[in-house]
Protein backbone atom coordinates (compact mmCIF):
# COMPACT_ATOMS: atom_id res chain seq x y z
CA UNK A 1 0.00 0.00 0.00
CA UNK A 2 2.89 2.27 0.91
CA UNK A 3 4.27 1.42 -2.48
CA UNK A 4 1.31 2.31 -4.35
CA UNK A 5 0.81 6.03 -2.46
CA UNK A 6 4.52 6.72 -3.36
CA UNK A 7 3.63 5.90 -7.03
CA UNK A 8 0.34 7.80 -7.22
CA UNK A 9 2.20 11.17 -5.41
CA UNK A 10 5.23 11.10 -7.69
CA UNK A 11 2.62 10.56 -10.85
CA UNK A 12 0.12 13.50 -9.36
CA UNK A 13 3.83 15.54 -8.84
CA UNK A 14 4.41 14.81 -12.52
CA UNK A 15 1.06 16.20 -13.77
CA UNK A 16 1.44 18.93 -11.73
CA UNK A 17 4.83 20.16 -13.08
CA UNK A 18 4.91 18.94 -16.53
CA UNK A 19 3.98 21.76 -19.15
CA UNK A 20 0.58 21.05 -21.31
CA UNK A 21 1.68 20.05 -25.05
CA UNK A 22 0.59 22.84 -27.30
CA UNK A 23 -1.21 21.97 -30.74
CA UNK A 24 1.54 22.75 -32.99
CA UNK A 25 0.38 25.40 -35.98
CA UNK A 26 -1.04 23.88 -39.27
CA UNK A 27 1.64 23.77 -41.18
CA UNK A 28 1.44 26.32 -44.47
CA UNK A 29 -0.52 25.13 -47.33
CA UNK A 30 1.95 24.20 -50.46
CA UNK A 31 0.74 27.20 -52.50
CA UNK A 32 2.03 29.54 -49.99
CA UNK A 33 5.69 29.35 -50.89
CA UNK A 34 4.35 31.27 -54.38
CA UNK A 35 3.66 33.99 -52.11
CA UNK A 36 7.07 34.36 -50.06
CA UNK A 37 9.22 36.13 -52.39
CA UNK A 38 6.78 39.35 -52.71
CA UNK A 39 5.19 39.15 -49.20
CA UNK A 40 7.80 37.15 -47.06
CA UNK A 41 7.66 34.22 -44.82
CA UNK A 42 5.58 36.05 -42.27
CA UNK A 43 3.46 37.48 -44.94
CA UNK A 44 3.44 40.83 -43.63
CA UNK A 45 6.37 42.17 -46.26
CA UNK A 46 8.79 43.09 -43.31
CA UNK A 47 12.32 43.00 -45.17
CA UNK A 48 11.08 44.77 -47.91
CA UNK A 49 13.44 47.61 -48.64
CA UNK A 50 12.93 51.40 -48.97
CA UNK A 51 11.56 52.36 -52.15
CA UNK A 52 10.12 48.78 -52.95
CA UNK A 53 7.07 48.04 -54.77
CA UNK A 54 3.53 48.84 -52.29
CA UNK A 55 3.18 45.14 -51.58
CA UNK A 56 0.45 44.88 -49.19
CA UNK A 57 0.86 43.28 -45.94
CA UNK A 58 -1.56 40.35 -45.90
CA UNK A 59 -0.87 38.20 -42.34
CA UNK A 60 -3.99 38.46 -39.66
CA UNK A 61 -5.62 40.08 -42.51
CA UNK A 62 -9.69 38.51 -43.22
CA UNK A 63 -9.99 35.06 -44.34
CA UNK A 64 -13.39 36.22 -45.61
CA UNK A 65 -11.63 39.17 -47.15
CA UNK A 66 -8.46 37.58 -48.82
CA UNK A 67 -10.32 34.83 -50.18
CA UNK A 68 -13.06 37.29 -52.11
CA UNK A 69 -9.75 39.53 -53.06
CA UNK A 70 -7.98 36.12 -54.31
CA UNK A 71 -11.23 34.47 -56.26
CA UNK A 72 -11.92 38.18 -57.98
CA UNK A 73 -8.27 38.08 -59.24
CA UNK A 74 -8.41 34.53 -60.55
CA UNK A 75 -11.62 35.78 -61.88
CA UNK A 76 -9.89 39.14 -63.49
CA UNK A 77 -12.05 41.07 -61.78
CA UNK A 78 -9.36 42.78 -60.19
CA UNK A 79 -6.50 43.29 -61.94
CA UNK A 80 -2.44 42.69 -61.50
CA UNK A 81 -0.33 40.27 -63.66
CA UNK A 82 1.19 38.45 -61.15
CA UNK A 83 -1.61 37.60 -58.86
CA UNK A 84 -3.42 36.78 -61.64
CA UNK A 85 -0.98 34.05 -63.02
CA UNK A 86 -0.58 32.71 -59.39
CA UNK A 87 -4.46 32.09 -58.71
CA UNK A 88 -5.19 31.10 -62.39
CA UNK A 89 -3.18 27.80 -60.82
CA UNK A 90 -5.42 27.35 -58.01
CA UNK A 91 -8.81 25.75 -57.46
CA UNK A 92 -10.91 26.45 -55.30
CA UNK A 93 -10.14 24.82 -51.94
CA UNK A 94 -6.64 25.71 -52.57
CA UNK A 95 -7.85 29.39 -52.56
CA UNK A 96 -9.50 28.60 -49.23
CA UNK A 97 -6.82 26.93 -47.60
CA UNK A 98 -4.32 30.01 -48.71
CA UNK A 99 -6.98 32.34 -47.07
CA UNK A 100 -7.15 30.74 -43.75
CA UNK A 101 -3.13 30.31 -43.40
CA UNK A 102 -2.87 34.09 -43.97
CA UNK A 103 -5.54 34.80 -41.52
CA UNK A 104 -4.14 32.80 -39.11
CA UNK A 105 -0.44 34.66 -39.46
CA UNK A 106 0.41 37.71 -36.54
CA UNK A 107 -0.83 41.30 -38.10
CA UNK A 108 2.01 43.70 -38.87
CA UNK A 109 3.30 45.83 -35.99
CA UNK A 110 2.41 49.67 -36.19
CA UNK A 111 5.31 52.30 -37.32
CA UNK A 112 6.61 54.07 -34.04
CA UNK A 113 7.81 57.34 -35.86
CA UNK A 114 5.46 60.25 -35.49
CA UNK A 115 4.34 62.33 -38.38
CA UNK A 116 3.24 65.51 -38.76
CA UNK A 117 0.11 64.11 -40.87
CA UNK A 118 -1.31 61.95 -38.09
CA UNK A 119 -3.71 64.13 -36.96
CA UNK A 120 -5.47 64.95 -40.35
CA UNK A 121 -5.48 61.97 -41.11
CA UNK A 122 -7.09 60.46 -37.74
CA UNK A 123 -9.73 63.26 -39.00
CA UNK A 124 -10.88 61.39 -41.96
CA UNK A 125 -10.99 58.55 -40.53
CA UNK A 126 -12.72 59.02 -37.63
CA UNK A 127 -14.74 61.86 -38.67
CA UNK A 128 -14.58 62.04 -42.53
CA UNK A 129 -15.51 65.60 -44.38
CA UNK A 130 -18.27 67.71 -45.64
CA UNK A 131 -17.85 65.12 -49.31
CA UNK A 132 -16.19 62.22 -47.76
CA UNK A 133 -17.98 59.28 -45.35
CA UNK A 134 -15.60 58.72 -42.44
CA UNK A 135 -13.90 55.37 -42.60
CA UNK A 136 -14.70 54.45 -38.91
CA UNK A 137 -18.13 53.08 -40.03
CA UNK A 138 -17.02 50.18 -42.17
CA UNK A 139 -13.65 49.46 -40.98
CA UNK A 140 -14.09 50.20 -37.18
CA UNK A 141 -12.96 52.57 -34.52
CA UNK A 142 -9.47 50.34 -34.37
CA UNK A 143 -9.11 49.75 -38.42
CA UNK A 144 -9.09 46.07 -37.57
CA UNK A 145 -11.88 45.49 -39.73
CA UNK A 146 -14.36 42.83 -40.65
CA UNK A 147 -14.78 39.64 -42.45
CA UNK A 148 -16.06 41.59 -45.05
CA UNK A 149 -13.65 44.22 -45.01
CA UNK A 150 -10.21 44.60 -45.28
CA UNK A 151 -8.14 45.44 -41.46
CA UNK A 152 -6.11 48.42 -42.36
CA UNK A 153 -4.40 49.31 -39.03
CA UNK A 154 -0.52 48.61 -39.66
CA UNK A 155 -0.85 48.17 -43.60
CA UNK A 156 2.12 50.03 -45.69
CA UNK A 157 1.22 53.69 -45.79
CA UNK A 158 2.49 53.07 -49.89
CA UNK A 159 -0.03 50.28 -50.78
CA UNK A 160 -3.18 52.62 -48.85
CA UNK A 161 -2.31 55.43 -51.17
CA UNK A 162 -1.89 53.22 -54.07
CA UNK A 163 -4.79 51.36 -53.72
CA UNK A 164 -7.30 54.72 -52.76
CA UNK A 165 -5.15 55.98 -56.29
CA UNK A 166 -6.39 52.82 -58.46
CA UNK A 167 -10.62 53.17 -56.62
CA UNK A 168 -10.04 57.21 -57.71
CA UNK A 169 -8.68 56.52 -61.53
CA UNK A 170 -11.12 53.59 -62.08
CA UNK A 171 -8.11 50.79 -62.51
CA UNK A 172 -9.26 48.89 -59.37
CA UNK A 173 -13.75 48.09 -59.90
CA UNK A 174 -14.02 45.51 -57.35
CA UNK A 175 -15.46 47.44 -54.36
CA UNK A 176 -19.23 46.67 -53.63
CA UNK A 177 -21.51 49.15 -54.38
CA UNK A 178 -19.05 51.57 -55.36
CA UNK A 179 -18.23 52.79 -51.90
CA UNK A 180 -14.31 53.59 -52.27
CA UNK A 181 -14.74 54.69 -55.72
CA UNK A 182 -17.31 56.91 -54.48
CA UNK A 183 -15.45 57.49 -51.62
CA UNK A 184 -11.76 58.06 -53.41
CA UNK A 185 -13.31 60.46 -55.89
CA UNK A 186 -13.26 62.69 -53.25
CA UNK A 187 -9.76 62.65 -52.13
CA UNK A 188 -6.84 64.76 -52.38
CA UNK A 189 -3.84 63.27 -52.87
CA UNK A 190 -2.73 64.89 -49.54
CA UNK A 191 -6.00 63.32 -47.80
CA UNK A 192 -5.02 59.85 -48.71
CA UNK A 193 -1.17 60.15 -47.76
CA UNK A 194 -2.52 61.40 -44.42
CA UNK A 195 -4.77 58.47 -44.04
CA UNK A 196 -2.47 56.17 -44.72
CA UNK A 197 -0.32 57.24 -42.70
CA UNK A 198 -2.39 57.42 -39.55
CA UNK A 199 -3.17 54.07 -40.42
CA UNK A 200 0.19 52.47 -40.46
CA UNK A 201 0.54 53.92 -37.09
CA UNK A 202 -1.90 51.82 -35.80
CA UNK A 203 -1.56 48.43 -34.14
CA UNK A 204 -2.41 45.55 -36.16
CA UNK A 205 -1.74 43.30 -33.08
Amino acid sequence: MRRLSTLAGVGLVLLLVTPPIRAQQSPAPTMFAACVSCHGPDAVAASLPQGSPPIPRVGGQHAEYILKQLREYKAGKRQHDAMTAMTAKMGDRQLRELAAHLARQAPAPAVKDASPMIDRGRALYEQGSATVAACIGCHLPNASGAPSYPRLAGQRQSYIVQQLKSFKQGARTNDRARVMRNIAANLSDEDMAAVAEYLSRLSGQ
